[in-house]
């Protein structure tokens, strides 16, 4: 379990009177909750392989027959006494979490933090069986894995609710492992939503006071009517244990990140290009708005989809795709949850006008990924080529350069001209004829305008350009 230490607390007592039938009437029934659910619930323990630790340095080798020290009685000594060390071993570790089974053929949700350093995760049901698991993806932001185990059985499984219609102060369950006590249940109420707790960049936690503890990460927190409203993961604590001001990750947050975990293998995160800052009341006051509310531009990314768009530094972006931006924390949260390839409105106000502008999002790329493309990306046919307008995800998937400017080829079709001129995949249309064309739609335009029998283009290819003649095909 995360620990995040804080140096005072302040408490508050209240105390409610309330008739002994009224307060009966109003209790939650958390033992149907826990007898229908109970059995989702798994103990999830991860270890890292022994290793052995690095041994001490070898003796240098001399060329045959000599010796660096001048005799090889002295160099046979050096060796033996190395030889005579013990080698240690590193000593395997262990992790221990909780998970939650969301679908009866054996998907397990948890924590990244639960199985992040194992090497080996094995997965313990109610029935005390055992099984290896699988890491299907993780997601060390949102402190997110998804986990699949091979049972050979149809298994009891819980759904992911919607956590955006949970209310403060709605009653929910908290099943878990908390210090490798399985089966553990603790009852309490939603504290507040939208925490930012500096975990990560995506911070959205559900506060609760359910007893939270070491060894409940990644475990379920259930709403009254048994569906999955978060994951658990951090707490505020003192002492190491649960002073009733738990975290979890809401379960929108957590289906959105499984289903891409179970198409791509990791998570697809929406990408706009903008560096922003929080208002102050200050700023507010300079920009001449009300309050400060907002994510504040400081800077627009070269090639980014917020340039493409035409935001500008000095940009209040106030709403983006319908959503009010009330902190600044929160856009960063809703460009990475957006489709990619998907264009939103963003409504923004500059200098005295409240705009809206329409932005493409990008894939949000991150180092050692693959790049995806859109489910359904959308192409301009011409010559026999697919064009597609450059973006930051098809210059990450196709290795072309930031600065490079022009139009993708993004498939080309066998035996089409094309083909037959030596076009590839991955190759930029620069110019046609001597037009420079920066949009799909604009290079179908002048290919479309030339008459001639062959079109002259200019295209580039890992960085160098070449004019290329496609002839076109003839008219039957």
């Amino acid at each position: 379990m995360r620990k995040v230490i804080v140096t005072s607390v302040m408490t508050a007592c209240a105390l409610v009177l309330m008739a002994p039938q009224a307060a009966m009437a109003q209790l939650p029934d958390i033992a149907t909750i826990t007898e229908k659910y109970a059995d989702t619930v798994v103990n999830i323990s991860g270890r890292s392989e022994p290793g052995e630790a690095p041994k001490m340095p070898g003796m240098p080798k001399a060329p045959q027959g000599q010796n660096p020290f001048g005799g090889t009685p002295f160099e046979d000594l050096f060796q033996e006494f190395f030889r005579s060390l013990p080698q240690q071993q590193m000593r395997p570790t262990q992790s221990l979490g909780s998970g939650v089974i969301i679908s009866a053929d054996g998907f397990v949700v948890t924590n990244n933090h639960v199985v992040e350093m194992a090497d080996v995760v094995t997965v313990k049901l109610t029935d005390e069986s055992e099984y290896q698991a699988e890491v299907i993806g993780t997601d060390p932001k949102n402190d997110l894995a998804l986990l699949k185990i091979d049972a050979g059985r149809t298994l009891p499984f819980a759904k992911l609710g919607d956590s955006d219609a949970l209310r403060v102060g709605e009653w929910v369950v908290a099943i878990g492992n908390p210090f490798g006590l399985g089966g553990t249940v603790t009852a309490g109420i939603i504290s507040a939503r939208g925490r930012h707790i500096g975990q990560g960049p995506y911070d959205d936690f559900l506060q609760t006071d359910a007893a939270i503890n070491p060894g409940n990460s990644g475990g379920p927190l259930f709403d009254m009517e048994g569906n999955v409203v978060g994951i658990n993961t951090a707490i505020f604590t003192r002492s190491g244990g649960s002073n009733g001001i738990g975290f979890a990750i809401p379960s929108n947050t957590a289906k959105t990140i499984v289903e891409q975990i179970k198409e791509y293998g990791r998570p697809i995160r929406g990408w706009l290009g903008v560096k922003i800052q929080t208002v102050t009341p200050d700023m507010a006051d300079a920009l001449g708005i009300e309050k400060g509310k907002g994510a504040l531009v400081t800077q627009v990314l070269d090639g980014s989809p917020a340039q493409r768009a035409g935001l500008k530094t000095g940009d209040l972006i106030l709403e983006f795709n319908g959503r009010d931006i009330q902190k600044m924390v929160e856009l960063p949260k809703f460009v990475a949850e957006t489709p990619v390839g998907k264009t939103v409105p963003i409504s923004i106000y500059r200098d005295g006008e409240y705009l809206v502008l329409q932005a493409s999002i990008d894939e949000l790329v991150e180092e050692g990924a693959e790049p995806v493309l859109p489910k359904d990306p959308q192409f301009t046919e011409t010559l026999g080529m697919n064009l597609m307008d450059l973006t930051d995800t098809l210059r990450a998937k196709f290795g072309i350069d930031s600065g490079q400017k022009g139009v993708l080829a993004f498939d080309v079709a066998a035996g089409s001209p094309a083909s037959r001129a030596g076009i590839l995949p991955g190759d930029v249309i620069v110019r046609v004829n001597r037009a420079t064309v920066n949009s799909a739609a604009a290079a179908k335009k002048a290919i479309a305008a030339d008459k001639g029998k062959s079109v002259l283009l200019l295209m580039n290819r890992h960085g160098n350009n070449t004019f290329v003649p496609v002839r076109r095909e003839a008219k039957k």
